[in-house]
Order: C-alpha cells, then structure tokens, then sequence
C-alpha cells in the first residue's frame, strides 16, 4: 500500500455506528466530528489530548478523506460585488 492508501484504510463505515457514517477505525468517532473539530479552531494536538486511542495518522486521515470526497465535488465561489 501507498501512504495515502495506508492512511484510507484507516477510515472505516459500519452500519451499526452512527448509520454508516464514516468513522476512524472502528470507534465511535466520526470523520465529520473531527473535521469539525479542526473547523472551530481546535489543534491537532488538543483533539489527540480528548481521545487516548487517537493518533496522528488518524486525524491525516481524516483530512485526506475530506480531500478526496470534496475533490469529486463542484463547489461554487460565493458571489460578490466589485
């Protein structure tokens, strides 16, 4: 496997665990929390400090996969007045 490969594959889905959100190796903790997490402001850092089972790679992993998902999407600038 590739680094991003190996980075993917540690993003996981189970029907059971938030209705098949993707979530970060099989724990309760989903992608979209920890992007959310970064978005407000929160570091790295603090995010590893609020879950001991976290690790770095986790939170790259996360990052990548929203990457990759926005990167099949079609996003449009808001206008504005010049």
């Amino acid at each position: 496997m590739d680094g991003e490969t190996d980075l993917l594959a540690r993003i996981t889905t189970n029907p059971e665990i938030f209705g098949g959100k993707p979530i970060i190796r099989g724990h309760r903790l989903a992608v979209e929390h920890v992007l959310g997490m970064l978005a407000a402001g929160d570091t790295p850092d603090t995010i590893l400090k609020g879950y001991a089972w976290l690790e770095p790679e986790d939170i790259r992993a996360c990052l990548l996969y929203a990457r990759r998902v926005v990167g099949h999407e079609r996003v449009e600038p808001a206008l504005t007045n010049r």
